[in-house]
């Protein structure tokens, strides 16, 4: 028996070999041969801003700069021709930099997570950022740089450090002190060119310090004179190159990070502050009445300060301008309007945002409740109690408006320099950076978001990408260079993957 089933077996065996049988694993997939199209990778130059140079997580350090957009774009144009692409590298993986030696509060070094939110690096800086290292670099990102700062003769010249008008991170690679970022890119005779967030500054710097009037934003015919001058000069020997557009800095989590609504209460404080903003009204009004302001326009302009407060979730209030129909230069925030992330967000629970109530405050907000009458001194008190957030730590109506006319005027300049100049391709980075904000992206199956720390986009510090969301930018050029000049890095698998690129950095990782 056991021969029988032996031999029945060894049959079997013949009947199935002798079938055709499906193999369980795919087959790989054929990819085209990689091409170049019409444009000629063997000298690359990138020029822009914080983007280009690769700073990530409030700093630039050597390990953001070997992950930065045209460090990953220069390993796939050596596929095809492309030369050595150098980097002004700084010294370690801790970021800042010295001033003449010393530490500077401007340039600190970068952040890493901690487990309760970003913090510094506790070390001290190595990098110098008073002189120049010398040599000549593909990558001339200028972290900060607006767009006229690229023409400036004086940016990279140490003697204008002191008085503000020079860029340390320019000054370590400038060629000399009178040289430009433009003439600097230029003497390379590049062959392939980026020109990247050129106009992010312009509006970031009013944006970051809450339309101030600290840092205005670059008016639109001097952008426009600055960004077409250097396109033409980067185009003027020939070379192709890939521009970006500007993003609604807005979207991003140094805006968006900190609720507006976060004056969280339970009823008993509610009540209280609204008692408080009744007796400012009142006290408003009286005043307003006392001055000769006829009943019902005083009436009028004392309502708007008798803002009322609910169990739960509330607006802040923020200083506005004086203005006649706002005497007393205080409102509630709009459902639009956003608070920097870098507010003091101890001082918003402390009454910052709200009232300062203080011993005193406290006493004439008593002799009111008993119907008494306060004296001017006392009445002066209970207004300037009122700890509006200040001008720098939030971003009003009027200034989103401001920022989002300026993006758009630079981008219909942008738009049109790249639609009519055939050796331009334009990269969508306002679109981009939107459905990351919105909706996210995909990229190799992660969803990038521009959430803080959890996103996989953006770095801690709110407003430059990290290392994965730099990756996925850099397919975004190469995608626009297949299509406008006929290679082909994406349909043949020459880009950048997610799981190569990380998405924060190792405290420990120093040197």
């Amino acid at each position: 028996m056991k021969f029988k089933y032996i031999s029945l077996f060894a049959l079997l065996i013949g009947f199935v070999s002798c079938e055709d049988v499906e193999s369980p694993i795919p087959e790989a997939e054929i990819l085209p041969e990689l091409t170049s199209g019409s444009a000629d990778f063997s000298n690359y130059v990138a020029v822009g801003a914080s983007f280009t140079a690769g700073f990530t997580d409030g700093a630039i350090f050597k390990a953001s700069q070997e992950n930065s957009f045209p460090n990953t774009l220069s390993k796939q144009f050596a596929k095809v021709g492309g030369g050595a692409f150098d980097q002004p590298l700084m010294n370690d993986n801790i970021g800042g930099l010295l001033i003449g030696g010393m530490t500077n509060p401007r340039f600190q070094p970068r952040l890493f997570f901690n487990g309760a939110g970003p913090v510094r690096l506790p070390a001290t800086p190595t990098t110098e950022g008073a002189a120049s290292i010398g040599g000549t670099f593909h990558n001339m990102g200028v972290p900060g740089a607006k767009s006229f700062h690229l023409l400036f003769d004086g940016l990279g010249n140490p003697a204008n450090l002191a008085l503000g008008l020079a860029n340390p991170y320019y000054v370590r690679m400038a060629t000399s002190p009178t040289a430009t970022v433009l003439g600097d890119a230029m003497a390379q005779n590049p062959t392939f060119f980026t020109l990247s967030e050129v106009g992010g500054n312009d509006v970031l710097g009013y944006a970051t310090s809450g339309g101030d009037g600290s840092n205005p934003i670059t008016d639109s015919p001097t952008f426009d004179a600055s960004f077409n001058a250097l396109v033409n000069t980067l185009t003027s020997n020939g070379a192709k190159g890939v521009v970006t557009n500007v993003p609604y800095v807005t979207d991003l989590p140094f805006f968006t990070t900190v609720p507006n609504n976060a004056l969280v209460l339970d009823a008993a404080t509610a009540g209280q502050l609204t008692g408080v903003f009744q007796a400012v009204s009142g006290i408003f009004l009286q005043g307003a009445l006392l001055q000769g302001v006829p009943l019902a326009q005083a009436q009028a302009l004392a309502a708007q300060y008798a803002i009322t407060f609910n169990e739960g979730p509330n607006r802040w209030i923020i200083d506005v301008p004086v203005t006649p129909t706002n005497p007393l230069g205080f409102r509630q925030m709009t459902e639009d309007e956003l608070l920097v992330l870098s507010i003091d967000q101890a001082a918003l629970a402390q009454g910052y945002g709200t009232v300062a109530l203080t011993p005193e405050v406290l006493q004439v907000l008593g002799l009111l409740q008993m119907g008494g009458t306060p004296t001017p001194q006392q009445a002066g008190l209970v207004i300037a109690a009122v700890n509006g957030i200040d001008d720098k730590d939030a971003l009003d109506s009027d200034e989103l408006e401001a920022i989002k006319n300026a993006t758009d005027a630079y981008n219909a300049t942008i738009g049109s320099v790249a639609s009519s100049n055939e050796n331009i391709a334009l990269v969508d980075l306002n679109a981009i950076l939107s459905e990351v904000a919105s909706t996210g992206i995909n990229f190799d199956g992660f969803n990038l978001t521009a959430s803080l720390v959890t996103g996989g986009a953006v770095s801690l510090d709110g407003i430059h990408l990290n290392a994965r969301g730099y990756a996925f930018m850099a397919n975004k050029f190469l995608e626009a260079i297949d299509a406008n000049f006929g290679s082909n890095f994406v349909a043949s698998g020459n880009v950048a993957k997610a799981n190569d690129y990380p998405t924060s950095y190792s405290p420990t990782l120093l040197q």
